[in-house]
């Protein structure tokens, strides 16, 4: 069906624009002054109510029918690239209500910057002048206490004239599986003479404690799983050691707190003198921003356009808030509050990491949350898939798209269905995409995340390929074109189902892993013990390691690897862990196109790109 515009006066000449693009205008080109023999158009600012069905109009443009997977799309490698800005974290000015948006660089050699609100013009956090802010050196071991004594050189009040201090390091080799919430009073001398666990030390308890925080009042609140098996809020009562819960909910508070500066909730002082926090709580795949009262136990939630919320910060009567959504890409938002702070009376995005995103809008795919089964009985998954979209383009009814399967890294990181131009670059062109949450992502609580303890490399592969199976049998894909793709632990669930399973019919792995044995002895210090208790016994990691089996693979693979990377060494596959790189990113998104056209989608790809 055709839609036209009306003034209402007759014989006016109008626009016309089909079903599916109406919902994604605001404006259209209307109307020629009267009298006037050129066609000169107005911009026209109007409502859905204005619309009209229309019977086809000159100015309708005509699709082209041609396969999935070849169409043209304005979405470029080098739109993708130059949008992948990072984002490290969003601090206040403590002398002002700015924001400084911290990002980390696509090239190594830039340094990363900062950038105020209303200011355009970013400036270096880390110049590329002197060495480290702080160092150690000349350290000895003391066996006694088990510690590591060592001289610092501290320059981070002054690089002119360090402080240099004597420090012990302790090396406590108990066996954490999780963490621990210790309160400690500290004397006049600076000493901790008295320690309280608040968390996490109870063996009759399972939690996951994380985030303390102090209210101004004096109050411990954290976070923690130990009642529902989701991370919600809590508050240690001093008076009598006690742990109560702030609010109980089905729902994620939190995540795991892999990067530094991750903050998921503030405290807020309020009028009333009670504690008002400011908190977001993940839900089947979507985040939720609000406003908790800590003593009625309410949860009002803000009306924004963010559904996707990584941290939160405290501002001047608002908050900052990084998200995104289905529409908008990784963004900081300003969210000012009334004075109440119960509710958000502007939304003003001060920060996008692809600010040009609004002029392919009509190309946009948006994801939509499918629960799929498993291969446990009764047990379900959880996928962002996004179907082929692209209004200059259609394909034969009897035609099935392809589909590109993409397993997350982490293991137990998640994807997440936000507006991501990587994504858009596949659907734009004809690619059916899905984004898998298998068991053992995080933000579905922790019976899912644990879904993956002693079983990585089987519970993510089947999951991956009911995934797959799911799509084509509900007949929205072509189950002889299913390819995977993944990056770090992606990339070995990629290979893992490539050398185990039978579903897919080629793959691209990017700085994956395919030796675990190596990946344990090898990889940097954070994740040193990370896999020991996803996988289990030398057998299972001999087993489940697909350099191992290359016998097995029988499709097509393509591997993509950084040369600097410390936590997949290059010779597991032949830059650093997790390409950064403009050009690299460039180059494997366009590399990834031609491989699975040629070898399973059996058309030409529309851009003109050399395969290597």
């Amino acid at each position: 069906m055709r839609w036209r515009l009306s003034n209402g006066e007759e014989g006016s000449e109008v626009a016309s624009v089909s079903e599916e693009r109406m919902s994604q205008m605001a404006f259209f080109l209307s109307l020629p002054p009267p009298h006037h023999h050129t066609d000169i158009y107005v911009l026209l600012n109007f409502n859905i109510s204005d619309l009209q069905p229309t019977a086809t109009s000159p100015l309708e443009v005509k699709q082209i029918t041609a396969p999935y997977g070849s169409w043209k799309s304005p979405i470029a490698t080098d739109d993708v690239s130059a949008a992948s800005k990072l984002l490290a974290g969003t601090a206040v000015d403590s002398l002002g209500p700015s924001s400084a948006s911290s990002l980390a660089p696509m090239n190594p050699d830039e340094c990363p910057t900062s950038s105020t609100i209303g200011d355009s013009s970013p400036t270096p956090l880390t110049p590329d002048y002197g060495g480290p802010i702080v160092s150690y050196a000349d350290g000895v071991f003391d066996a006694r206490f088990n510690r590591y004594i060592t001289l610092r050189e501290d320059a981070r009040q002054s690089t002119t004239d360090p402080i240099t201090t004597i420090v012990a390091v302790e090396l406590d080799s108990t066996d954490i599986r999780e963490p621990e919430v210790l309160v400690g009073c500290i004397s006049e001398t600076g000493e901790v003479y008295k320690r309280i666990c608040v968390a996490g030390c109870d063996p009759a308890i399972r939690e996951s404690p994380t985030e303390p925080k102090w209210s101004s009042k004096g109050e411990l609140f954290f976070i923690t799983d130990r009642q529902n098996g989701y991370w919600n809020l809590y508050k240690w009562v001093e008076s009598n050691n006690e742990v109560i819960s702030v609010y109980s909910w089905d729902a994620e508070f939190s995540r795991p707190l892999c990067n530094f500066g991750m903050n998921s909730y503030e405290l807020i002082q309020s009028h009333e003198q009670n504690i008002l926090i400011a908190c977001s709580y993940r839900e089947n795949g979507r985040s939720y921003l609000g406003i908790l009262d800590d003593v009625q136990g309410s949860f009002s939630v803000l009306n924004i356009p963010f559904t996707d919320i990584d941290n939160i910060t405290l501002g001047i009567n608002c908050l900052y808030v990084e998200g995104a959504s289905e529409v908008h890409p990784l963004s900081v938002a300003k969210v000012t509050l009334d004075d109440h702070k119960s509710k958000a009376v502007a939304f003003k995005i001060i920060w996008s990491s692809s600010p040009d995103y609004l002029k392919y809008k009509p190309y946009f795919s948006l994801p939509k949350v499918i629960r799929f089964p498993t291969e446990v009985p009764g047990q379900t998954a959880f996928a962002y898939f996004y179907t082929p979209s692209n209004p200059d383009y259609q394909a034969t009814q009897e035609e099935k798209p392809p589909l590109l399967l993409q397993a997350h890294g982490g293991p137990t990181f998640e994807s997440h269905g936000i507006l991501n131009l990587s994504i858009q670059y596949w659907t734009s062109q004809g690619w059916a995409f899905v984004a898998v949450n298998y068991g053992g992502s995080s933000g579905f609580g922790r019976e899912y995340r644990e879904r993956l303890l002693r079983k990585w490399g089987i519970v993510d592969v089947n999951d991956c390929c009911s995934c797959a199976r799911y799509l084509v049998d509900s007949g929205k894909v072509d189950g002889n074109r299913l390819c995977i793709t993944g990056d770090s632990a992606g990339g070995y669930t990629t290979l893992a189902a490539l050398a185990f399973r039978d579903t897919f019919k080629a793959g691209a792995s990017l700085y994956g892993i395919a030796d675990l044995t190596m990946l344990r002895a090898e990889t940097q210090k954070f994740e040193s013990h990370y896999i020991d208790s996803l996988v289990g016994s030398e057998k299972d990691y001999f087993e489940r390691s697909p350099i191992n089996f290359v016998d097995r693979f029988s499709c097509p693979i393509i591997l993509f690897q950084g040369l600097e990377d410390k936590s997949v060494p290059p010779v597991q596959a032949r830059e650093q862990h997790g390409f950064r790189k403009a050009e690299n990113i460039k180059f494997t998104l366009e590399q990834q196109m031609v491989f699975f056209a040629r070898l399973v989608g059996h058309f030409k790809v529309a851009d003109d790109i050399t395969p290597f």
